[in-house]
């Protein structure tokens, strides 16, 4: 991950006193890409991704605004919330240009209203175990933190929640998940978000004015039961793309990253 990081120009964009913090990859390049993190992520959701999008893509990756080390905006509680200050931060360093845009999670929620309601600066949407599409099952058993617990505890607690909701086995679990983990999730402060539970990307999709395409890993916990009806619920918009990972899990562009790129350099390089 530090040679990820290394490798970065750090850009920081205030407006209107909030404070956004991008990393930025391969800027010379003429076609840029915006990815967008999960839930209680930073741009480190991406960190495998990074290297391979960057050979041919400008590679824009923000900390969404409450997380990272992005400030929260004002009133800020979900994707609807967040998503204007997304586009802003794209218009500002991209000077209104159109670009492909990719979320992964939550991130591909915030980055569905950004298409909805900014269409002119998207000219692609890549959505990787996206929810608000009505296909979650029931809550998941995640653990919690508490006061004052040792190191040791808060690991057990990080290994117990990647493992329910984020990969499919047991051997993704390296100590640099668990570090990209543990730094995101003390930085999350959009904690009270409940519109992934519900199903406005199909109205959002309706609004859309770019090609779709959209991944999910086969094993994604929290999405796996219902994954057969995805492609129907995908069917008010320009979809072009809808792939299965096989033998992979929620957080496909890291457990599965050389098929994950594989596919996403495909996309990116396909017409529009």
């Amino acid at each position: 991950m530090q040679a990820v990081q290394a490798r970065a120009e750090r850009m920081v964009y205030t407006t209107e006193g909030v404070k956004q913090v991008w990393h930025v990859w391969g800027r010379e390049h003429a076609h840029p890409v915006v990815l967008l993190h999960g839930g209680s992520g930073s741009w480190t959701h991406w960190v495998r991704n990074i290297p391979a999008l960057a050979q041919n893509h400008a590679v824009w990756a923000m900390d969404l605004p409450g997380m990272g080390d992005s400030d929260l905006p004002p009133q800020a509680k979900d994707a609807d919330d967040i998503a204007p200050w997304v586009a802003k931060g794209m218009a500002h360093w991209l000077n209104d240009q159109a670009c492909a845009l990719m979320g992964f999670s939550f991130g591909g929620l915030t980055a569905g209203f950004v298409a909805a309601q900014h269409p002119e600066i998207v000219s692609r949407l890549l959505l990787v175990g996206v929810p608000g599409l009505g296909l979650f099952v029931d809550p998941l058993p995640l653990r919690g933190f508490q006061a004052n617990m040792t190191a040791e505890l808060r690991e057990a607690v990080n290994r117990h929640n990647l493992m329910a909701i984020m990969l499919a086995h047991e051997a993704s679990l390296t100590a640099q998940t668990l570090e990209i983990q543990e730094a995101n999730v003390v930085r999350d402060r959009l904690r009270k978000r409940r519109i992934a539970r519900s199903t406005i990307m199909l109205e959002l999709q309706k609004q859309w004015r770019c090609p779709v395409h959209v991944l999910w890993g086969a094993k994604d916990a929290l999405y796996e039961a219902h994954l057969d009806t995805a492609e129907q619920r995908l069917m008010d918009c320009d979809l072009r793309d809808l792939t299965l990972l096989a033998d992979t899990g929620h957080w496909a562009n890291y457990e599965n990253d050389r098929a994950f790129n594989a596919w996403a350099l495909k996309q990116l390089a396909s017409p529009l």
